[in-house]
């Protein structure tokens, strides 16, 4: 059976169609395809507050091409949810009417804290030691969304304002990172020994950059290389050399400079890429969600 979920970021969207097969009683997640759109929300949300027509119009093109495939696809269930960047715009709500009236398509507007138990829902902890406390940092275009793992159970989770589209537009208040440096000193203090689990496009990359390939972790130091090594290089550079696509070249640093704060400020010595994200913890939710209809309707 395949689900289908599309996640519209403050940078890019993105539709992922997963296969759900049971093993031995238990869930398998595997990815069919995904597909990602460099719409680039935050552009006009972040420096005008609101979404041009423009890209109300390209939005909704996607959105259209979206529905078509999941309707090829045959997907049993789907869900769309959009973030930061149509959270802050002022007609936000006006273009998710206009998306329902043009596409039929209904998009769900969620909150940070929602979004980071979306993202959470993976369960990637399972595969973890439980003896350990993780936190979980998902870092997007608008926002950052912290989530603190410990004893078997989600212990605090935040959303910050602080993402890499924001940081570009020089949009991030000073405030808002004294915030996410008193939470982390805050929550994390006797959390020890604690990592990381990192989420978003940027460290995904960052991680196959790296070339690991006997362990699905970064060092803090590894880490911080790699944010240095992709400084010396200008934008232009970093698509020509580097072969990133232009939407990834100029927000991947940004984003290492967030997962290396918050690293930093909260002692932490590795982070664990598992490549999951937002997308992913929609699908899980509508694999439980169909699981509990079909114990009902027995």
């Amino acid at each position: 059976m395949i689900f289908a979920a599309i996640d519209i970021g403050s940078n890019a969207m993105r539709l992922l169609f997963c296969r759900v097969y049971e093993l031995d009683g238990k869930p398998q997640f595997s990815k069919e395809e995904l597909i990602r759109m460099p719409i680039r929300l935050g552009d006009d949300v972040f420096l005008h507050g609101r979404i041009s027509e423009a890209k109300a119009d390209r939005l909704i093109t996607a959105i259209k091409g979206f529905n078509h495939l999941i309707i090829a696809y045959e997907a049993i269930g789907f869900r769309a949810v959009a973030t930061s960047a149509m959270r802050d715009a002022a007609n936000g709500i006006e273009i998710i009417e206009r998306i329902k009236q043009e596409t039929g398509m209904s998009i769900e507007i969620i909150e940070g804290k929602a979004e980071a138990a979306l993202v959470f829902s993976n369960h990637v902890e399972e595969l973890l030691n439980p003896k350990h406390s993780y936190l979980y940092i998902d870092v997007g275009g608008g926002s950052t969304e912290l989530t603190l793992y410990a004893n078997n159970k989600v212990k605090a989770a935040k959303s910050f304002n602080i993402g890499t589209v924001r940081m570009l537009l020089d949009k991030v208040e000073k405030q808002e990172w004294e915030e996410l440096k008193d939470w982390l000193k805050t929550h994390t203090l006797g959390e020890h020994p604690l990592n990381a689990i990192g989420s978003g496009g940027n460290i995904n990359k960052i991680f196959k950059m790296s070339g690991k390939k006997e362990t699905k972790h970064l060092s803090y130091e590894r880490l911080k290389g790699l944010y240095e090594m992709l400084c010396s290089y200008t934008y232009q550079e970093r698509i020509e050399r580097l072969d990133l696509k232009p939407d990834r070249a100029d927000v991947i640093v940004p984003a290492a400079k967030i997962f290396l704060t918050v690293m930093k400020t909260a002692a932490i010595e590795k982070v664990f890429v598992p490549q999951i994200g937002l997308s992913d913890g929609l699908v899980h939710e509508l694999y439980d969600n169909y699981v509990k209809s079909r114990v009902v309707s027995y």
